[in-house]
């Protein structure tokens, strides 16, 4: 069995209210009334209160080429997976005593926001005392499904290897990929969602030595499935420009979740042989609050059953690949009781879904 051992977080330092972002984009863009009036509303509806980027307010106001974005990208993508990794290595939340960074087998590194080559994980490695042995898994572009993914090819490494450890770290900074030359309704709607983060999570197979660290319940994996929707390409993903990342975000996204997530949910709890109501707790990447009220409706489930995706969302916001890890952070905190089941979610560009089926255990 493979356990989800501990879940650390990194935040930028920057809090950015949503009233105040909405007041930004209002100045940056040459809106007509009759634009105002259509577009802006969507700050209001979007669930989200505050987000966290590691630039401040005036830096939207300027011209960035893609060569200072990236740069950027990668000195802050490395302080803030640091702060995730040492957290999550020794968060006395789930921990009863810290994990030592030798310990750790692979790191599975994760994100779609910059590039880098080598990926950022070698700056992480070179940072702490890993070993020089360690695996390596970097995985790119695959935006907002990319935790879960990550999480499902970690989940089946470490069923091949029970005593060792995972640690699969994700960093987003969607922050400087805002394009204010972008007057488009998609920009718009990711200007109102996306924020800025890194998260890692530790993986533990049973035979683990380190067993005896983990404190509370844990999620034992189980069973995962992706589901790809072919010739979906334009749906979600970036546009690349001279000035970086253009987003692509169509309005279409909720009605696929009655369409193709429906199905892929459906088949899912088949498989395991549960149905919705078996289920404690759906642990989805808050791709926004449109997309999780049509997660409801399909399932169907209360909003209950979803409460820490919509609280991330309202207190992080969309922060891509990064975001699920917040969320499972927030139900081990609460602290389930064993025997609960969760089923894990993302969806990304592709179009795609990514699904685990988890079972809540003392170790």
């Amino acid at each position: 069995m493979t356990y989800i051992s501990s879940v650390g977080i990194g935040v930028p330092p920057h809090r950015i209210p949503q009233q105040d972002v909405k007041h930004i984009v209002k100045q940056l863009f040459s809106y007509s009334e009759k634009q105002i009036e259509r577009l802006l509303p969507v700050f209001d509806h979007a669930a989200v209160e505050e987000r966290q980027f590691v630039v401040d307010s005036s830096w939207f106001f300027d011209d960035h080429s893609f060569e200072e974005r990236n740069h950027i990208y990668q000195t802050e993508s490395i302080k803030h997976c640091l702060d995730a990794i040492d957290t999550c290595l020794s968060d006395t939340d789930f921990l009863h005593q810290p994990i030592p960074y030798e310990a750790v087998d692979m790191i599975v590194f994760v994100s779609s926001t910059g590039i880098a080559t080598p990926s950022l994980d070698v700056s992480c490695i070179n940072e702490r005392p890993f070993r020089e042995n360690i695996q390596r898994m970097p995985l790119w572009g695959l935006g907002c499904a990319g935790g879960a993914i990550g999480l499902s090819n970690a989940m089946d490494w470490s069923k091949a290897h029970p005593d060792k450890i995972a640690l699969i770290v994700c960093c987003e900074l969607c922050s400087l990929t805002f394009q204010k030359q972008d007057s488009k309704k998609s920009n718009m709607v990711g200007t109102a969602l996306f924020g800025d983060g890194a998260s890692a999570l530790l993986l533990m197979g049973e035979n683990s030595q380190y067993c005896n660290h983990l404190k509370g319940t844990k999620l034992q994996l189980h069973e995962q499935s992706s589901l790809l929707k072919k010739h979906s390409e334009d749906i979600m993903g970036w546009n690349v420009r001279d000035t970086g990342f253009e987003v692509i975000f169509k309005k279409s996204i909720p009605a696929l979740v009655h369409s193709f997530w429906k199905k892929h949910i459906a088949e899912f709890l088949q498989t395991i042989q549960y149905t919705s109501e078996d289920i404690q707790s759906f642990i989805a990447h808050p791709g926004g609050r449109k997309v999780m009220e049509a997660m409801e409706e399909v399932v169907p489930c209360t909003s209950e059953k979803l409460h820490y995706s919509y609280e991330v969302l309202k207190k992080h916001g969309n922060m891509s690949s990064v975001t699920v890890f917040y969320v499972i952070r927030e139900w081990m905190k609460k602290g389930i009781e064993e025997g609960e089941r969760s089923i894990i979610s993302a969806l990304g560009p592709g179009f795609s879904s990514e699904l685990l089926f988890a079972e809540w255990k003392n170790v």
